[in-house]
């Protein structure tokens, strides 16, 4: 990477100086570079003289002056870089020479030779999915693509929750509630159902017993109800995963929760938990008789669900019934191959495995990473799964463990409007709720994103307009800051200029055809031997494309999908801004060469960035 030989030969320049005056660099200070806003400033910058101010006892511009002339004597830093100066009141602005950059090849960082297992969307299988859904697998698949473009061996998880009440309403609704209704999927009319049901528990609170009875028989697993459930369950998880591949997400392996249960994890898991000093069964008080993992330290959790609690958190009720925590820290036990038990599989499509009573075994699990894409509501149950790791002995396991939270999904006051909702309170945003039946299904959500441009665009050759659709919805739902509460707005979502993902698609076929036009006129897109005096604008773009393998890193080690989003759309920014400052196909001679090679290195570097978001690269839209 172009900053790491940048960075690499700076510090061998800043410990020659620190040496001069009897001294070591010290750990306080990092060597950092940065792209200065302003090109006037230089391709690159760095502050280290500044902070090595009071470590040496001299004034930064003097320690910059002694930097810059230890850089000047490397003729390998000298090749790429064309000039070093010192700018007021110790900034050192580096310049590069881009006919040197173009002739380079620079890797990315070697990735650990390290498995890294994802989970990510776990809905509860009791009806379709909705657009909040659709952001947690959006997000995952993104970081999955994101950490397998690095390098990394990953699996993809989805954890399927057949064991839980949401399940168990619909099971009773199907049995109890009756509806009559035209829908056109199962889960469709599940979602009507469920809402249904969670009704007529206000009305007829006796229904209530009923969701007990069915848990009950989910659990135990060899009764009418529990097939009912799992036929239920995995028709639901089938429409699932058809919703999630037209966004082009996959996954690798369904862990179902029933699975870990059944096949005896929990026990495996509650007796190493025994052998610790927090893992405590209480005997008097509100938890009598409950199994209880003792908080470690002396203040209470933050966002803790059960603060009645107090510092403590149930991993095993009263009456004998498994917490989804307890179920959680077995299922990552044997994540990280620590359980000394493991699955049975067997195809649950012709790309999908999922973990059965019987089967055949598979490579699965034995992770070195987990991450695991969760809304932030989930944060205190992760940190418990956590901290039973580290009280288990597992420290090395606690500390990858990784915990990506977002903000949900809610409605903007217009597309709640759309469903009926009363917005007279004037709120700036509401929430989606399942049990009252209030969201956007995906199938819902594809189809009025399509409707609007199918009815707004001029050009109906290239990209379907449901392909770029989905895609608009997916970089949609991407391109906030994962902790940002996303506000789900129609017209925002189909909106095909600024920061959208409909403009990204453009700019990637318009720099095709700029390409295609060349190749017809016997232009190829090589690098020219040397480059012309740049405009201002193809130097601002070339500079921009080489940051790419920073972003990535970076995104990387941050986990953070919008970084890449970010970088997407400046990138298509500069581009558009050199396309409309510097003709390119009317250019002549070594400009026209370097302008066609510019272009084709924009759409490679787009095209990248597009396939890490999970969006198409189009040769016309």
């Amino acid at each position: 990477m172009l900053s790491h030989f940048i960075i690499a030969s700076l510090e061998q320049a800043v410990n020659k100086v620190c040496q001069s005056f009897g001294t070591k660099l010290p750990d306080s200070v990092q060597v950092r570079i940065e792209q200065p806003a302003s090109m006037e400033h230089g391709d690159y910058a760095t502050n280290v003289a500044m902070q090595l101010a009071k470590v040496l006892r001299k004034a930064p511009i003097e320690i910059a002056g002694l930097i810059q002339q230890e850089l000047q004597q490397n003729a390998s830093f000298l090749e790429l870089i064309a000039s070093v100066e010192v700018a007021a009141p110790g900034f050192l602005n580096l310049r590069i020479r881009w006919e040197a950059w173009a002739g380079q090849h620079f890797e990315l960082p070697a990735a650990p030779d390290e498995k890294i297992v994802i989970e990510h969307t776990s809905i509860n299988p009791n009806k379709s999915a909705h657009i909040g859904h659709l952001r947690n697998s959006c997000i995952g698949d993104t970081l999955v693509r994101l950490m397998r473009r690095l390098g990394y061996q990953v699996e993809v998880h989805n954890y399927i929750d057949d064991l839980g009440n949401q399940l168990a309403d619909t099971v009773v609704g199907l049995l109890h509630t009756p509806l009559s209704q035209a829908h056109a999927r199962f889960g469709d009319y599940c979602w009507d159902v469920y809402s249904a049901t969670n009704r007529a528990y206000m009305q007829d609170p006796s229904l209530v017993q009923h969701r007990t009875e069915v848990l009950h028989a989910l659990e135990e697993g060899h009764q009418n109800l529990s097939w009912i459930g799992l036929l239920v369950a995995e028709r639901i998880v089938k429409e699932h995963l058809e919703e999630m591949k037209q966004f082009g997400i996959e996954y690798d392996l369904l862990v179902w929760e029933s699975s870990i249960v059944r096949e005896g994890f929990w026990d495996y898991a509650f007796e190493l938990l025994k052998n610790t000093a927090l893992f405590q069964q209480e005997t008097e008080g509100r938890l009598a008789g409950c199994w209880v993992l003792k908080q470690s330290g002396g203040e209470e959790a933050a966002g803790n669900p059960e603060a009645e609690h107090s510092m403590d958190k149930v991993l095993v009720r009263s009456n004998g019934i498994l917490t989804y925590t307890a179920k959680d820290i077995a299922y990552h036990l044997w994540k990280y191959g620590v359980l000394a038990k493991d699955f049975a599989y067997k195809k649950f499509t012709e790309h999908v495995w999922t973990t059965s009573a019987d089967g055949e075994q598979q490579p699965f699990g034995k992770a070195s990473m987990v991450i695991n894409v969760i809304d932030y509501r989930q944060q205190y149950p992760q940190a418990m799964v956590k901290q039973a790791l580290e009280s288990l002995g597992f420290v090395k396991e606690a500390e990858k463990l990784r915990h990506v939270s977002y903000g949900v999904v809610s409605l903007s006051p217009s597309a709640a409007a759309d469903l009926g909702i009363d917005t007279s309170d004037g709120k700036a945003s509401y929430a989606m709720s399942g049990r009252q039946g209030i969201g956007i299904k995906i199938t819902e959500l594809i189809g009025q994103v399509e409707k609007v441009i199918e009815e707004t665009r001029s050009d109906k050759n290239g990209l379907s307009s449901r392909e770029i659709a989905i895609a608009s919805i997916r970089y949609y739902l991407l391109r906030f800051a994962l902790q940002t509460e996303v506000v789900f707005d129609l017209k925002q979502a189909t909106e095909i200029s600024g920061n959208t993902g409909v403009y990204l698609l453009y700019s990637y076929a318009r720099a095709l055809s700029v390409l295609n036009k060349a190749k017809a006129s016997g232009m190829q897109p090589i690098r020219p031997a040397h480059f012309p005096a740049m405009e201002k604008a193809e130097h601002a773009l070339l500079r921009h494309i080489s940051t790419w393998q920073d972003t990535l890193v970076t995104a990387g080690r941050e986990l953070s999908p919008s970084a890449i989003c970010n970088f997407a759309y400046e990138l298509c920014s500069w581009f558009n801004n050199f396309y409309s400052a510097c003709p390119i196909l009317k250019a002549e001679d070594e400009v026209l060469q370097f302008r066609v090679w510019l272009t084709s290195v924009f759409q490679e570097t787009l095209g990248d960035a597009l396939d890490v978001l999970g969006l198409p690269t189009p040769s016309r839209m």
